[in-house]
């Protein structure tokens, strides 16, 4: 490891002009199959002496910059912000480093929306809207209606906006696949119900049955 990590060198390269030869000193080479697993490596200590402890917070920030400092890194601070909970939450001000972080009503954690209520509805309108968005792209692009081309097109363009981490906000609001199945031809005259079974597909809340038990198994 040592061997493939030592002797690296690098150079820029603008509009055919490059800059000259540098040694790299750090850091582990983007792209690679090692590197994800040494960075979560580099990375592992981090939360070492963490308290966890919300009267606690700032003193574990400053742990985490001493860290940062330790290792030769820097926290983008940019993209550091406070989500403050709970019906009487004081709303102290919480600083990484020299620097205050700003508070902000709601943000995205691995593509979920989470707002300070942990109210869903930021994660379900986005969510609702994409698939609208490509299920009114395909209406408006595919002349065929046959089943053979609009399941497909719907199970891998229009359902997985739906299903993105469905298990955390899937529970506050119920959307069903009726639009998908209307398009199909022959079957817009039958009951929504009908559809599904001539479709072979289930509704979504009995797909987020099933994934909740199989999550749960």
């Amino acid at each position: 490891m040592r061997n493939w990590l030592d002797g690296r060198t690098q150079r820029v390269a603008v509009r055919g002009l490059v800059s000259k030869w540098r040694s790299v000193t750090s850091g582990v080479p983007q792209g690679s199959v090692l590197g994800p697993l040494l960075f979560n490596i580099f990375v592992g200590d981090m939360d070492g002496g963490i308290e966890c402890t919300l009267s606690k917070v700032q003193r574990d920030l400053d742990r985490l910059e001493r860290w940062a400092h330790v290792k030769c890194m820097k926290f983008n601070k940019a993209k550091c912000k406070v989500l403050h909970m709970g019906w009487h939450n004081p709303k102290h001000n919480y600083r990484l480093g020299k620097e205050w972080s700003e508070s902000s009503p709601e943000e995205k954690d691995l593509g979920v929306l989470i707002d300070e209520k942990l109210n869903m509805s930021w994660q379900c309108v986005p969510a609702a809207q994409k698939a609208n968005h490509v299920l009114g792209c395909i209406k408006r692009g595919v002349t065929s209606g046959s089943r053979e081309v609009i399941l497909p097109l719907y199970s891998a363009l229009v359902r997985p906006h739906l299903e993105y981490y469905v298990q955390l906000w899937g529970p506050r609001k119920t959307w069903s696949c009726w639009s998908a199945t209307k398009m199909i031809r022959g079957l817009e005259h039958l009951s929504y119900e009908n559809r599904l079974r001539e479709s072979s597909l289930f509704c979504l809340e009995k797909r987020r049955l099933w994934g909740d038990l199989i999550a749960a198994f």
